[in-house]
């Protein structure tokens, strides 16, 4: 059985015993992809992360999430619950769907940005719909840009299940910040920390 067949099982494991576990992570640099930024429209970096041209940011591997989909003002990403994201009361913690949704709103944004913008955010309002277990399967989170402005861009995102069954919604707003050429942020970056 497959990590993925046994994480799914009850309890997570292929045993059914979720009394204990291990979990390796693995990433590459996290400032690899700070680098290549300023070089490249905020599409063509997001649609690098789907095509392995750009590295996906250390926290994909541990959320276990990825972007799969990326047009102007749009990503899809599918995240697959694990035994370790549980929380205390038996579900998904809430902190990783509000992970993913704050991804996919901010990568969302990031591909209506021009070479040597990029950005952070500023807010996140999110509601949870209902409970994710491991049963729930891959998780599907879409984002929409509702307004891509200069300074402050808007966006929202959806969590459903394979079904279409609505698991959360998020609304965000995120700062637009200039980058110098080694990725990092030269405006604005300070109001948002």
């Amino acid at each position: 059985m497959s990590d993925d067949e046994a994480a799914r099982q009850p309890g997570g494991t292929s045993a059914g015993d979720a009394s204990a576990g291990s979990r390796v992570v693995t990433w590459q640099d996290p400032f690899a992809g700070a680098r290549l930024m300023p070089a490249m429209t905020g599409l063509e970096f997001v649609r690098g992360m789907i095509d392995g041209s750009t590295p996906a940011p250390a926290i994909a591997d541990l959320a276990r999430m990825r972007v799969v989909a990326a047009d102007v003002g749009s990503t899809t990403f599918e995240c697959d619950p694990h035994i370790s994201h549980y929380n205390p009361i038996g579900t998904v913690h809430g902190g990783l769907i509000a992970t993913i949704l704050d991804s996919a709103v901010g990568c969302a944004v990031h591909t209506t940005l021009p070479k040597g913008q990029g950005y952070t955010s500023v807010d996140i309002r999110v509601s949870f719909l209902r409970p994710v277990r491991l049963e729930t399967g891959t998780l599907t989170c879409t984002a929409t840009v509702t307004k891509a402005g200069r300074r402050v861009a808007f966006a929202e995102a959806t969590l459903t299940d394979a079904a279409g069954t609505l698991y959360a919604t998020a609304s965000s707003s995120l700062l637009v910040l200039d980058l110098d050429t080694a990725g990092e942020t030269v405006s604005g970056a300070d109001s948002a920390r």
